[in-house]
């Protein structure tokens, strides 16, 4: 099984001065569920290279046993420092893409043509796709094949307004991804602030936040089971 893991490449938070990029267990939590699976896993980001870490998300507060497990693995690191450029990944060559959140897709993925392609792509050929968190915000300009917004009349979930508000951000967001998917359409479904909620509907899996993206994950395996898989390319 050969899985996609697209990460931001965005390290400013607004004009805050602040930092941002991906946060740590939203990457960590899903690559052990897909690599304790023995699924091949490829890192990409707009830049390539080394993805800038949200400085938060390695706080004491947010370590988890999978966040010092992934710190810990010379293979995940070694395969962090070299992401490669998601200009140069094709979904042919994967089964399913998976996008880690943090504040940082807000500003690059949610605006990527790149991204947007990609994840066209892999629902034109049925692959399933999953998001998590403020990745949602990465679907914002996806479209359905009849052109409609890919989220419009489907169940999704991701960093909620109520969330935004308790870490601040509300008014540093280029965007809410709640506000946005209703806009677009989409029925919002949430469950309380920190809680674990995911969504499949049809071939899109979303999750609500960082404690959603190990069970987003394991959705997202589930949905590949008895799927035929990608052909070495």
């Amino acid at each position: 099984m050969k899985i996609l893991m697209v990460i931001t490449s965005h390290d400013q938070l607004g004009n805050t001065g602040r930092k941002t990029g991906f946060w740590l267990e939203e990457l960590a939590a899903p690559y052990f569920v897909f690599k304790d699976s023995g699924a091949e896993i490829t890192l990409a980001s707009p830049k390539g290279g080394r993805p800038p870490l949200d400085p938060k998300s390695n706080e004491p507060e947010f370590r988890t046993d999978l966040t010092l497990r992934f710190e810990a693995d010379a293979d995940a690191e070694a395969q962090l420092d070299r992401t490669v450029r998601l200009d140069s990944v094709k979904q042919e060559d994967f089964d399913t893409v998976f996008y880690p959140g943090g504040h940082g897709p807000m500003w690059d993925l949610a605006e990527d043509k790149d991204s947007v392609k990609l994840i066209e792509s892999f629902l034109a050929a049925g692959k399933t796709v999953a998001v998590v968190c403020h990745s949602t915000g990465a679907l914002r300009h996806v479209k359905a094949p009849d052109g409609k917004p890919l989220v419009q009349g489907k169940e999704v979930t991701g960093f909620t307004n109520g969330e935004e508000e308790d870490v601040g951000l509300t008014k540093v967001v280029p965007f809410l991804v709640e506000d946005e998917m209703l806009k677009l359409g989409a029925v919002f479904s949430k469950t309380a602030n920190w809680g674990v909620h995911v969504v499949t509907d049809g071939l899109l899996i979303t999750g609500q936040n960082p404690h959603s993206s190990g069970p987003a994950a394991q959705a997202l395996l589930a949905a590949l089971k008895g799927k035929p898989l990608a052909r070495a390319s």
